[in-house]
């Protein structure tokens, strides 16, 4: 075999394994009925407030970083300033 053909093989071989392997899950799952599958009523309660709680924490960092970032412009707008006015000021020994 050439080393032209090396990676059309491999990648043939690969996509074979996985389409397989694919429709090899989804027999089973298709003979077991899906029941294994199924998630109790208290079990969607808890992920529904585990996603809840996920929620507000995500919504608290989003809130935080957003005054990060408005400090961060404070910063770098007094630091331009503090730029323009050294700029601005002659030195003693020039005059």
């Amino acid at each position: 075999m050439s080393p032209d053909l090396w990676v059309p093989a491999v990648t043939t071989v690969v996509i074979v394994a996985i389409v397989c392997g694919s429709a090899y899950s989804l027999i089973k799952m298709y003979m077991r009925g899906g029941s294994a599958t199924a998630v109790p009523h208290r079990g969607l309660k808890e992920i529904h407030d585990g996603l809840g709680q996920l929620q507000r924490a995500v919504d608290a960092i989003a809130i935080e970083v957003e005054r990060l970032s408005e400090g961060q412009r404070f910063t770098a707008k007094l630091l331009a300033e503090r730029e323009t006015e050294a700029a601005q000021i002659p030195s003693a020994g020039s005059s």
